[in-house]
């Protein structure tokens, strides 16, 4: 039976765990230009270190405007790439397989002087009101995330994960919510999320596998649900995602009759039936910090790999601990040896 320190192979990655780091913004770029800096080479690679399959780098944008804040990572030029390739590099020395997160925040933008977005509706009161991309706009961003996908690949990474989720770009253009538009990608919302992933295809090795984060159920009045997002993710398996991340929320407010349980693992039933519906492996996310928790998804077939956010940013070595605690074989760098039970 699988456990969360099985091997996993998906096309041409090659994993020695399921355990995922799954993307989270740090905020943390000190020039503005979206350049990692040291903070981020020593948060990444750490948890290289401490056992991690596969590290997926934070929300990294496709230009300026397109980020949450002008602190966010970006791969809008070519001189981004070594810093990257850095991170990328060392973290390969300790076993692990990178990934990044290509993404636009769109009308959720804060930084921009104008931010843009498929119709102008604004997330909030505390936001701007978006532009709305016109048609040949909306092209020339497919364009952007096809470059940006392409500096990822130079930069040496294991695979990409495009950002379908939280209220981001990609997300508003597949939502009744906020894309009421009256051409092409409003006649199927689904289009602009399916032209960007053909478009990175285009940049990705053969055996290189893309993932793609979706929000399951926008948990909001008016907003899709598991149903509606079985149906475009099928669409966008079609395109080509090898493997979604299953997450859930982020667009408009979230109202109190539909918000979400802080229970343990309450995402993971929407990364099963996205799994089962389209015969597709998953990442299940959603509180599973838990060692014996994040085992049993993957046990019980409920995910094929399991992303732990706040645990691993609490403890970069969640994934050695984890291993002691389920006691399965994990090789534990030499320095750390004394600190971990020996079998």
């Amino acid at each position: 039976m699988d456990h969360l320190f099985s091997n996993y192979k998906i096309k041409g990655l090659e994993l020695k765990n399921r355990v995922v780091m799954p993307p989270m913004c740090q905020y943390s770029v000190t020039k503005k230009d979206g350049v990692p800096n040291e903070w981020h080479y020593i948060h990444y690679v750490s948890r290289a270190v401490g056992g991690t399959g596969l590290i997926i780098i934070e929300m990294t944008d496709v230009e300026p405007d397109g980020r949450i804040s002008d602190y966010d990572l970006g791969l809008w030029s070519d001189e981004q790439i070594p810093a990257f390739a850095r991170i990328i590099d060392e973290a390969h020395k300790h076993g692990a397989k990178a990934g990044i997160q290509i993404a636009h925040a769109g009308r959720k933008a804060e930084d921009a002087e104008e931010p843009v977005a498929p119709s102008a509706i604004r997330f909030s009161e505390k936001y701007k009101v978006p532009r709305e991309l016109t048609t040949d706009e909306v092209k020339e961003m497919v364009e952007k995330f096809r470059l940006a996908v392409r500096r990822a690949v130079k930069a040496g990474v294991d695979t990409i994960e495009i950002h379908g989720a939280h209220g981001y770009l990609i997300h508003q253009f597949q939502s009744p919510l906020t894309n009421k538009r009256t051409d092409e990608y409003g006649e199927d919302r689904a289009r602009f999320g399916k032209e960007v992933i053909k478009a990175a295809k285009s940049e990705m090795p053969e055996d290189m596998p893309l993932i793609m984060r979706i929000s399951a159920m926008e948990y909001v009045e008016g907003g899709y649900g598991i149903k509606e997002s079985i149906s475009f993710s099928k669409e966008y398996q079609q395109a080509g995602v090898d493997m979604f991340h299953i997450s859930a929320g982020g667009e408009g407010e979230i109202a109190a009759a539909g918000k979400p349980g802080t229970h343990a693992a309450y995402q993971v039933p929407l990364a099963r039936e996205i799994k089962d519906s389209l015969q597709v492996p998953v990442i299940a996310v959603g509180r599973l910090d838990e060692p014996h928790l994040a085992n049993a998804v993957v046990g019980n077939q409920d995910g094929d790999l399991v992303a732990v956010g706040r645990g691993m940013l609490r403890n970069p070595y969640w994934t050695l601990e984890a291993a002691a605690a389920l006691n399965k074989e994990i090789e534990v760098p030499k320095q750390y040896l004394t600190g971990f039970p020996s079998k």
